[in-house]
């Protein structure tokens, strides 16, 4: 049976926002923006975001915490929203009980991917999008070549040096990682799981893509680095991808076919690894025996496609 089709993006894909890269070199309009007073901020303080109830994200206008932005570094310009200008800022500089009264008292900054799962896709593709953008700033204030602090340019897409002598330019940073679901193509797919995971949950295998490799290379040799299983390049089918900004990656994910044969597990990387039917997985009990990968990841959405297919 071919592989299905997806038929529906990934969590934190599908920004809503027209990215306006045609502005971001137009230094007199971008000043604009970036200033303009109702301007919505996405703020983010040590990687968290500010979430009002279980999970609602919460934008401020630029008015609203102008004095906060004077004190950081230059907002960065994420795109438009019809005519509404989103600009992410970072407040990390800031102490906790400063930016505590943020939002109101029923909001409070929170992991992505605690609240992630519960959000509106939108909202969460947003935040993401802002949170891989920060976190290239907060490691990228200096030049890679010579040295010297960068600046931010082209509203916040890109550093250059500040050395004239260098003028090295940098921009954002995405690791490319490959994640697979292997099956046999009888109704049986091998997860594994690692010690570090917590108590009883498997998942798919991955690893970063390496120089020199294409995608379907980097499948079939993390599959035979981590579990010893020989894939063919032929039996290798991409499936879809997911921006996973925890920290800088793109998740590209794969269903790959393999003979069920002994498997040789990479002790420092997998603590252990079986085959399991799409009864066994139905049945998952979700507790601390067995579960299933996070609702929000491309792992699982590899598994529940593998099992609509049967």
């Amino acid at each position: 049976m071919p592989p299905l089709k997806p038929t529906r993006i990934n969590f934190y894909a599908g920004v809503p926002l027209d990215r306006a890269d045609h502005l971001r070199g137009d230094t007199e309009r971008l000043a604009g923006l970036l200033a303009d007073p109702h301007a919505r901020v996405v703020p983010l303080w040590r990687s968290l975001h500010l979430v009002a109830g279980d999970a609602e994200a919460v934008w401020l206008e630029r008015a609203e915490i102008e004095a906060l932005i004077e004190t950081a570094g230059t907002p960065v310009f994420l795109g438009l929203r019809e005519e509404t200008v989103y600009l992410a800022v970072d407040l990390s500089h800031l102490e906790e009980p400063e930016v505590e009264p943020l939002g109101g008292a029923a909001a409070a900054f929170r992991d992505l991917r605690q609240v992630g799962p519960i959000m509106d896709r939108e909202e969460s593709a947003i935040l993401a999008y802002a949170r891989g953008l920060a976190h290239w700033h907060a490691r990228h204030g200096f030049c890679g070549v010579c040295g010297a602090p960068t600046v931010s340019e082209k509203g916040g897409h890109q550093r250059r040096c500040s050395d004239p002598r260098c003028n090295a330019v940098h921009f954002p940073r995405t690791d490319p990682a490959v994640i697979m679901l292997v099956h046999d193509g009888a109704g049986r797919c091998l997860l594994g799981r690692q010690a570090v995971w917590p108590p009883g949950m498997h998942s798919t295998l991955a690893g970063f893509v390496e120089p020199g490799e294409s995608l379907e290379e980097a499948v079939a040799r993390e599959i035979w680095e981590e579990v010893g299983l020989k894939v063919a390049v032929a039996d290798i089918d991409y499936h879809s991808s997911q921006p996973w900004p925890f920290p800088s990656s793109i998740m590209l994910g794969f269903h790959a076919r393999a003979d069920r044969g002994a498997l040789r597990l990479a002790p420092e990387e997998i603590e252990s690894a079986g085959w399991y039917s799409r009864e066994d997985l139905l049945n998952s009990p979700e507790d601390e025996t067995f579960k299933l990968p996070r609702r929000d990841s491309i792992a699982r959405r590899l598994i529940e496609d593998w099992l609509e297919e049967g």
